[in-house]
């Protein structure tokens, strides 16, 4: 990966920090540099202080192949942070008699089904949404990412065969499939779909009027980011990739200017600017308080004292005991993040069109740095060196990699590939196809059309998945079991480096050959 050269932006960072109020002038240098440390095409900001916005401004452009500015208008899937909205939208219907956290799913979904039969009957709507089904992280989210060709009944079926990693309630491990089903239990309860519930019952009161619940729910894309990711070490845009099955898990398009009025109503307490209340106090206390606690590192930035996930929402202290409540969001080509310190009535919204967290990091923290108090940590610097050193130390597997690979060809110990190909099938993801192609050993998934790529030799029982489509950064190795007489009978995938975004859950699938 290039790295544009980070002393020439530290130099500038002694005048970057902000005072008590943001510093426009100041802050425009610090998201200028910010692009350019991290090669971000664009990013929004937005700052709310004391009921008032204070920043909403973007920078950049909204895709490289136009070079249009991204402004504070500029529409970006916020992913993740699409979680709140859902259960916000539970909570109202809690609210409404019509629900409570602690219905059994089965209640709404007589299907419903995991693996342990106990879990299944215990697990509840709260189970859904906050992370302690004890599955493992990211599990199952190759029906959906990259997009792929499952529907919410798919995901509703397919979780059964999915593998806990830990007990029921016992450990965090973020999953979005239960939030899929979450949006499911929203819709027969309702009897609104997921996106009709969000855009009707939320986002029109809010006041979140260019807000959609989908990306396919857009209709003017006059003004819409593209994606943009590092491929083999070049900075690409990308076709925009969702599947609209994950959208209670991820999918509402929003801006600034509507995340900013998002970020508002919360802040006071669930009641319009028209002064309805869409909430009850009761359920909206609910919704940030700690359901599943997380590990606070010995040496946290904030000096928080706990950490956890709530319903929807991360839930954290800083500095002097400030309840700070937030989510970040990541899509393929983008990422996000939201936060709020209700107690200072202040919040930061940063939305970026290339997905690499260390920008919109670098950009929360030294503003809320501002309003805590602290004095200038170097954000930019700091980060911009540990994002340098990250991609390094991923580039060196996989240079390890591709030369074992180099090493290998020709040599008699792998496999001929008439012992590996056919159609391997795992329970949930379906049908896995290895073919031979001219010289090429092709591997093509059957359910999600764009993963498809070449095996190259590793070792006697060991190939590389090398994906057709570069954006993924997500080559694999995929490991053959043989059977007496030199046949593949199984294979399991592991990615090669550790960069390979969690949400390629490779290594849950288990494929057993088929023929």
């Amino acid at each position: 990966m290039k790295f544009a050269p980070i002393l020439y932006v530290i130099a500038c960072l002694s005048c970057l920090t902000l005072s008590a109020q943001v510093e426009e002038q100041k802050l425009d240098q610090l998201i200028e540099n910010t692009l350019k440390t991290f090669e971000v095409p664009g990013i929004s900001v937005g700052v709310i202080k004391d009921g008032k916005i204070v920043y909403a401004k973007g920078h950049g452009v909204r895709a490289l192949y136009n070079n249009k500015p991204m402004d504070d208008n500029t529409l970006v899937g916020v992913a993740s942070n699409s979680k709140g909205f859902t259960c916000f939208a539970l909570a109202m219907l809690v609210d409404q008699g019509k629900l409570s956290w602690d219905d059994k799913v089965r209640q709404h979904i007589p299907e419903f089904k995991l693996k342990d039969a106990w879990v299944t009957e215990q697990f509840t709507v709260r189970d859904l949404v906050t992370h302690r089904s004890g599955m493992g992280l990211g599990a199952g989210d190759l029906m959906f990412f990259p997009e792929a060709d499952f529907k919410v009944e798919d995901v509703i079926s397919n979780v059964g065969y999915l593998d806990a990693e830990s007990s029921f309630r016992s450990q965090f491990a973020y999953n979005n499939n239960m939030f899929i089903i979450a949006g499911e239990v929203l819709k027969r309860v309702s009897g609104l779909s997921w996106e009709e519930f969000i855009e009707t019952k939320i986002m029109k009161p809010v006041g979140m009027l260019n807000s959609k619940a989908s990306y396919n729910r857009v209709s003017d894309k006059s003004n819409i980011i593209e994606a943009h990711t590092f491929a083999d070490g070049k900075l690409k845009q990308i076709p925009h990739d969702w599947s609209p099955t994950a959208n209670p898990a991820g999918g509402i398009v929003s801006n600034v200017n509507d995340m900013l009025t998002w970020a508002e109503f919360l802040m006071n307490d669930a009641v319009t600017k028209n002064g309805e209340r869409l909430l009850s106090e009761a359920q909206f206390y609910e919704l940030w308080q700690l359901q599943t606690p997380l590990k606070v590192s010995k040496n946290d930035s904030y000096n928080s004292n706990f950490k956890g996930y709530g319903l929807g929402w991360f839930v954290t202290d800083v500095k002097g005991g400030y309840k700070q409540v937030y989510h970040t969001g990541g899509l393929l080509g983008t990422v996000t993040q939201f936060t709020m310190i209700p107690d200072l009535d202040l919040a930061i919204v940063v939305l970026t069109n290339q997905m690499n967290g260390s920008a919109f990091t670098t950009i929360t923290n030294t503003i809320k740095d501002s309003y805590l108090g602290y004095k200038n940590r170097n954000w930019l610097q700091i980060l911009g060196k540990s994002n340098a050193g990250w991609y390094k130390y991923n580039d060196s597997i996989k240079t390890e990699v591709f030369n074992q690979v180099s090493k290998m060809k020709n040599n008699n110990v792998i496999p001929k590939p008439s012992t590996i190909t056919g159609t391997y099938k795992d329970a949930w993801f379906g049908d896995i196809v290895l073919s031979k192609n001219g010289n090429d050993l092709v591997i093509e998934s059957q359910k999600s059309a764009t993963l498809k790529g070449k095996l190259l030799p590793y070792n006697a029982t060991t190939f590389v998945v090398k994906w057709n489509n570069r954006s993924y950064d997500a080559d694999c190795f995929i490991q053959f079991v043989f059977n007496e007489k030199g046949q593949a009978v199984s294979a399991t995938l592991k990615p090669i480096a550790p960069i390979t975004d969690f949400s390629f859950d490779f290594e849950d699938l288990k494929l057993i050959k088929q023929d």
